[in-house]
Parts: structure tokens; C-alpha cells; sequence
């Protein structure tokens, strides 16, 4: 393998390793702001309990995701100074922007929601945790305002002498379709991974007939939260598709192995074909669903793989346009079908949770523990899909990727730098499990004496310490 391959192959691990920690970050953050509300407005004890608890767990996995974070801008600076150095001005500024403003915004009244709990008044100590959330929030949005211009890139122009991309409408590239459509997506998949992480350990608990009183509301407020935004992730997926049919058509070509224009064109829920995805040998398809996704009518026309080969040929030149077909073909799907299964999921949960009922299949418990790894595959397999289906550009129609490597750096220091990181995430990896699990089989803190329970007297608000 070259310098570029393993280029390729490091970005890939250290972004979709730290893409694991991301969307619990923010999906876990508002169900704990949440709970912390409904404690301050009812003063009812088992929310604080449910606070404290899922808040531990919460501030394990942001410590994870801001040291998995850092490894983003090494290898963008080591690997991909070529590309750096291109669109330097572009992909700096919303990342600057994130780093100086939304992540300051999180850490610093997270910071207060740890140390706060004795010392603020509960109302002001609830906003230090929403306004955490709310930076976590705007930390994703400058993020994948960078990397939709990747995607689409707007608000530019190239300079003639420099030969670098310089930025002419910063308010083009924060209101970049593409970034908008890829942040609501992105967001309501949050919520279900934050959801669907509650599910799994409520039901963990429940099973073992431990902390009703806090896991059987916390599993129902999830369940509520995952249905919701499964709808939320499949109304921003169909958005997302047409944006990806109108300004990377071949993405979408390539989504469904589609060789040649079609309309209607119809979406195969599971193919059997050649290695390289060139021949259909079986498939089970649905008319019409494809060009539905695409153009928003089930009669549409979508452009084939050949046809948009032979478009951007005559465009930029000779060359293969082609991304890895197998693979964008296979992570769409997957990433689709696991996100079903999450709704699937909270949907019966809230119809065994009816009428204030405790569900007690086991089936159902067991399915919920599994449903854990659920959301965090669809999540990683959107960013392998995306990634991948933009080849062979790393800025889509401006930047080939090749173009974009380092040129002095070696096939030799990328494979050590690679391997470094790897084993160092494998290391991680043990120590984020060995402690969500210590702390999830703790449970939540033991209620509080009556006698010292009085929130709303002139008592200090109870600790329960980290």
C-alpha cells in the first residue's frame, strides 16, 4: 500500500472511531438536560437520581470524544498538508469557529454542571447543562459546515496565482444546502443513539429487577425520544438523498449500483452480483422506490453509473469517477435498514409500556441490550457512505484526493503514525468500555433521607458525588 492508502485508511479509523463518541455526546446531553428539568419542576427525587446517574455516563464518553478529537487536526496537518494547504482558508474558518466558540461554550458550563451542583441555584446550575448541550450542538454544526463544502463546495474562488481556494461568502458556506440538510440528519441521528444507549442499559437493569423507580422512566422518555427522531432521520434522509441526487448524482448512481439512466428507477433491498458491482446476478427490489428517494416521484429518471462516467470525462478529463461500489452500495443499505430496526425497537417498546405497564419479555429486554450496537453502526456506516461515495475527490469536483496527500511524507511514517493511533484507540476503547461498564452496573445513587431530602428549603441542594 502507498502513502495515499494509508492515508485513506487513517482518516477512515480515527474519524469513524471518534464519530463513535460524537452523536451519544449530544443525543445523551439533552436526555440529561431533560431529566434535570423535570427534577427542578417537580422537585420529585428519582429524576435527580436519574440525573446523576446517566450524567456520569455522559461525562465519560465527552472525555473520550474531545481526546479522539484531537487526533483530526494531527492528521489533516501530517497526512494532507497538499489539501490543507488548499483549502486552508475554507475548512479553517467554521473549524476555527468551532474550536473558539461552540467547544469553549460546552466545556466551560459543562465545567460549571460538574463543580455546580452545591454551590449554584438549581435553576442557574439546569442552564449550565442546556447551554452545554446547545454547544454541543453548534460544535457539530461548524464541523459539517467544513465538511459539506467538502461535498458541495460554495462561497469560493481558486486563485490563478496561488493556486489556492480562497473564501469570498463565508455565509455561503454556514448556509451551504448541503450542511444544512447533513446537520438535521446528523442531529435527530443523535437522538437516537443517545435514546437508544438508554434503552439499552434501562433495560440491562430492568431485567435484573433493580432501580425501577429510575430505569423504567428513563427507558420510556427514550423510547419516546428514539421513535421521534427515527422519523426525524428518515423525513432529513429523503431531504439529503434528493440534495445528493442534484449535486452528486454519481453518489447516488453508485448507492444503488444503477449502471445505466433509469426512470422509474426501482431500489434493491438485497443484491447478489459480481465482485466489483458491474453484474447483477439476484436481487429483491421495490418499483419505483428509487426514483422516488432521488427526484421525489416514483416515475423519475436517475442518471446511471456510465452516464455520469462519461459526463465528468468529458468534464475534467480522463479518469475513473467511479467510487468503490460494493462499498457505498452495502453501507447505504446497512446504515438504512439498522436505523429501521432502532424504530422498530421503540415502537414496540411503547406498546409494551402502555397504560403504565413494566414490560416483562424477556425477548423484549434481550433485543433492547442488543439494540445498543445498533445506532452506532448506522452512524459509522453514514460516514463510510458519504466518505467513500464522494471518491475519487476529496473536494467534490475541485480536489481529487490524490492530489490532496502529502507529497513529503512516506508510505513508511504514515503506516507507523497508523499504527500508533490504532493500538492507542485500542487502548481507549478498553478503558471508555471498562468504565461505561463499572458505572452502568453501579447504578444510580441511593435516595436521600427524608430528612435531608427538602430541595425547595433553605438547605443546600444534596451532592451525589462524581
Amino acid at each position: 500500500m502507498n502513502a495515499l492508502d494509508l492515508a485513506r485508511w487513517q482518516f477512515g479509523i480515527t474519524t469513524v472511531y471518534h464519530f463513535i463518541f460524537v452523536p451519544l455526546t449530544i443525543g445523551l446531553s439533552f436526555l440529561v438536560a431533560g431529566m434535570q428539568t423535570a427534577w427542578v419542576r417537580t422537585g420529585k427525587e428519582h429524576y435527580l437520581r436519574m440525573t446523576k446517574f446517566w450524567g456520569k455516563l455522559f461525562l465519560i464518553n465527552f472525555a473520550m470524544g474531545v481526546v479522539t478529537g484531537i487526533v483530526q487536526e494531527f492528521q489533516f496537518g501530517m497526512n494532507w498538508s497538499a489539501y490543507s494547504a488548499f483549502v486552508g482558508d475554507i475548512f479553517g474558518a467554521p473549524l476555527a469557529i468551532e474550536g473558539l466558540l461552540a467547544f469553549f461554550l460546552e466545556s466551560t458550563f459543562l465545567g460549571l454542571w460538574i463543580f455546580g451542583w452545591d454551590r449554584l441555584p438549581k435553576r442557574v446550575h439546569l442552564a449550565t447543562i442546556w447551554l452545554a448541550s446547545i454547544g454541543t450542538v453548534l460544535s457539530a454544526y461548524f464541523i459539517l459546515a467544513a465538511n459539506s463544502w467538502m461535498q458541495h463546495p460554495v462561497g469560493y474562488a481558486v486563485n490563478p496565482a496561488s493556486h489556492r481556494a480562497e473564501l469570498k461568502d463565508f455565509g455561503a458556506v454556514l448556509t451551504n444546502s448541503t450542511a444544512v440538510g447533513a446537520f438535521a440528519h446528523t442531529i435527530t441521528a443523535c437522538f437516537v443513539t443517545g435514546g437508544i444507549f438508554v434503552v439499552a442499559i434501562s433495560a440491562w437493569q430492568l431485567k435484573r429487577g433493580r432501580s425501577t423507580e429510575v430505569y423504567r422512566p428513563s427507558m420510556k422518555a427514550a423510547l419516546i425520544t428514539v421513535l421521534i427522531a427515527s422519523i426525524g432521520v428518515v423525513v432529513t434522509g429523503d431531504l439529503q438523498a434528493r440534495l445528493m441526487t442534484e449535486q452528486q448524482p454519481m453518489k447516488m448512481a453508485a448507492a444503488e449500483a444503477l449502471y445505466d439512466t433509469a426512470g422509474p428507477a426501482s431500489f434493491s433491498l438485497f443484491t447478489i452480483g459480481s465482485l466489483d458491482g458491474s453484474q447483477e446476478k439476484f436481487s429483491v427490489r421495490v418499483p419505483g422506490l428509487l426514483s422516488f428517494m432521488a427526484t421525489g416521484s416514483f416515475d423519475g429518471t436517475v442518471e446511471g453509473i456510465n452516464n455520469v462516467q462519461a459526463g465528468e470525462t468529458q468534464t475534467f478529463g480522463p479518469g475513473d469517477y467511479k467510487p468503490n461500489i460494493p462499498v457505498t452500495y452495502w453501507t447505504f443499505r446497512l446504515m438504512i435498514g439498522f436505523g429501521l430496526l432502532t424504530a422498530l425497537l421503540s415502537a414496540v417498546g411503547l406498546w409494551l409500556f402502555r397504560r403504565e405497564r413494566t414490560p416483562a419479555s424477556k425477548w423484549f429486554f434481550r433485543a433492547a441490550v442488543a439494540s445498543l450496537a445498533l445506532p452506532f453502526l448506522a452512524d459509522a456506516l453514514g460516514w463510510i457512505f458519504t466518505e467513500m461515495g464522494r471518491q475519487p475527490w476529496v473536494v467534490y469536483s475541485v480536489l481529487r484526493t490524490a492530489d490532496g496527500v502529502s507529497p513529503s511524507v512516506g508510505g513508511t511514517t504514515v503506516l507507523i503514525s497508523l499504527v500508533v493511533f490504532t493500538l492507542l484507540y485500542g487502548v481507549l476503547a478498553v478503558v471508555d468500555g471498562a468504565l461505561m461498564v463499572r458505572y452502568a452496573k453501579a447504578g444510580p445513587p441511593e435516595p436521600t433521607p427524608p430528612e435531608e431530602s427538602d430541595v425547595d428549603s433553605g438547605s443546600r441542594t444534596p451532592v451525589f458525588t462524581y
